[in-house]
């Protein structure tokens, strides 16, 4: 009976992890003119944490 409840508190602590890394001073952080192979450190930041919240939605919502 308490399966939803867990998954909702989940799916609203990832909701406010993406807000968190998505907010200003995270983003000001990676802002700088530095590269990784050729591509600026910001926009790997921004995929990178993109696709983790992507994956540990996945994981949340196909967990049974």
């Amino acid at each position: 009976m308490n399966k939803p409840n867990v998954k909702g508190q989940r799916l609203i602590a990832l909701f406010i992890l993406g807000n968190l890394l998505f907010n200003y001073p995270m983003l000001a952080l990676f802002n700088r003119p530095d590269t990784v192979l050729g591509i600026p450190v910001l926009y790997l930041y921004v995929f990178g944490a993109w696709a983790t919240l992507i994956v540990l939605l996945v994981c949340i919502v196909e967990k049974r």
